[in-house]
């Protein structure tokens, strides 16, 4: 099976097993888990933050980072196809009982005036905005980049208007990597900000949060509350460490092989958005192919990928090499070609 239905479907690599049978593990959540630790500090330094707390997932990390930037009834703005508001079963409504305004971006993206455009100051019946969601990369806009002028444009403004910041920053890596622009940069004027180590970067879970000592102090009230202690996670924690230390810098693989499949499908002419990451969304009905038909021949040929909306997408990772994207190629080529 070549498996590119998503870069969470890695498994864990021998010398990361290895990491994690050799962790050094106690109770993380009475704070004497060492390898756990030692995640939290590191991350928090990745991401130019004071503090940073280990979770079981980006999700987690997602409600959690509402819940401590807002109050309920507030309103949070985000694109309008950001994954806390298409992926996460409505969390934060739920969790932290906020609405949500969405943005229509370009590519995933929106700019200073459009959150202008949409904030009422003149009317004591409208509930107040407090909140800006961004997302790096952009999932379902094709793991775009966001530039870093209008990132910080963005930024600014909402600083201006004491709105706060929260960054998903499932695949921000992937965006250090793309961008060169380092993490801290990113992170700068978020008030919290997260990465992921099952995807990209190939652990079997979790992610951190970081923010100041306020807000992750804050941050592992919500932990417990939604039942997220992990006692000796330092396992887990050894394989992320391992994950930032060894699975960084070859993501720039991922991308490579992304654009290679990219440049495939658009020989064979299909509609094909431009990747500037690892994720290659396309449409197959210019080929003569319904996107539901294609996918089930490659799945004949035992490969994997997903149907979202009225497109394809295809994610690279580390499980994938050279030779998969060619057998890829070859096996789409019969497929238009049938």
């Amino acid at each position: 099976m070549i498996n590119l239905y998503s870069d969470t479907q890695t498994v864990p690599t021998e010398n990361m097993r290895k990491a994690i049978a050799e962790a050094e593990v106690g109770d993380e959540h009475s704070r004497s888990d060492p390898t756990t630790l030692l995640l939290e500090k590191k991350v928090a330094e990745l991401l130019g933050k004071e503090e940073a707390v280990f979770l079981p997932s980006g999700t987690m990390c997602n409600l959690i980072g509402v819940a401590i930037n807002t109050s309920p009834g507030d309103v949070i703005m985000l694109e309008s196809n950001g994954h806390i508001l298409r992926s996460e079963t409505g969390g934060p409504a739920v969790v932290s009982s906020v609405l949500t305004d969405p943005i229509d971006g370009e590519r995933g993206q929106f700019t200073a005036s459009q959150i202008e455009q949409r904030l009422d100051q003149t009317s004591r019946y409208r509930p107040p905005t407090s909140l800006i969601c961004l997302e790096q990369t952009h999932n379902f806009a094709g793991g775009t980049v966001w530039p870093i002028g209008l990132w910080e444009d963005v930024c600014t403004f909402a600083k201006s208007k004491q709105m706060r910041i929260h960054v998903d920053g499932a695949r921000l890596l992937n965006a250090v990597v793309a961008s060169g622009v380092p993490a801290e940069t990113w992170g700068s004027q978020a008030d919290t900000i997260w990465i992921d180590f099952s995807k990209g970067l190939g652990a079997p879970m979790g992610a951190c949060i970081a923010g100041n000592a306020e807000m992750i102090d804050k941050a592992w009230l919500w932990k417990h509350r939604l039942g997220g202690a992990m006692r000796q996670s330092g396992l887990m924690a050894a394989a992320a460490i391992y994950a930032l230390d060894e699975n960084v810098e070859r993501l720039k693989h991922d991308h490579e092989r992304a654009k290679t499949l990219a440049d495939a499908l658009k020989e064979l002419g299909a509609a094909v958005v431009e990747p500037e990451t690892n994720i290659v969304f396309f449409d197959m009905t210019s080929c003569g192919k319904s996107n539901y038909e294609f996918l089930q021949k490659l799945s004949e040929k035992d490969i994997q990928m997903s149907e979202i909306g009225n497109q394809i997408r295809a994610v690279t990772h580390l499980d994938i090499d050279d030779g998969d994207i060619d057998s890829v190629i070859d096996a789409m080529n019969q497929v238009v070609n049938s």
